[in-house]
């Protein structure tokens, strides 16, 4: 019972995939996996369950929108994603209104979206830079920086693999390879 469940709710790739293939099967799976958060949101706020229906199905046309214009990259999980836009988009609407817009219980905590996506878009420039920086690195450095940071292999390990005499002698060579990374990475 709990794979159908866990079935019921689409990964964030299968979301952007069936966006971009027209699929109205995913369009419902969001809206059963991630319409009761932003309901309670809303409702908690001031609003109403048609409130929050408008407000879920606007995010969804941006969350649309961006997608289908070829210029979205997920950089958190849909939910967040989600649940950022429709928090701003209810925010707004009450502010229009007049409604008690100093009275939201999580005002606080609101990062605005565009903020959030500027921090996601500089690591996964960072993360890009890195990604090339060890390319350039070479063996047996990128291997070794891989195999102890990415596959979590132990000294021991290593030390076996590159036929090292002992695991000091890996970690130094680690250590070697992580000051040649620096350079790499502060250079581009």
């Amino acid at each position: 019972m709990s794979n159908e469940i866990k079935r019921s709710v689409p990964t964030d790739s299968e979301v952007i995939l069936g966006i971009l293939n027209g699929s109205k099967d995913v369009l419902e799976k969001i809206y059963k996996a991630h319409f009761p958060m932003i309901l309670q949101l809303v409702v908690m706020n001031s609003g109403t369950e048609d409130d929050a229906k408008d407000v879920f199905q606007e995010s969804i046309i941006v969350l649309y929108d961006k997608v289908k214009g070829g210029n979205f990259e997920l950089n958190s999980k849909l939910k967040t994603f989600i649940y950022s836009v429709c928090r701003r988009l209810w925010l707004k609407r009450l502010s229009q209104m007049s409604r008690n817009s100093g009275n939201i219980r999580d005002y606080e905590d609101i990062i605005p979206v565009e903020h959030d996506l500027e921090k996601h878009e500089e690591r996964d420039l960072q993360f890009k830079q890195m990604e090339a920086s060890l390319h350039r690195l070479g063996e047996p450095c990128k291997t070794i920086i891989e195999d102890f940071y990415i596959n979590s292999k132990s000294m021991q390990e290593i030390c076996a693999k590159f036929g090292y005499t002992n695991a000091d002698n890996a970690k130094n060579q680690k250590y070697k390879c992580l000051q040649r990374l620096k350079k790499l990475f502060f250079q581009v």
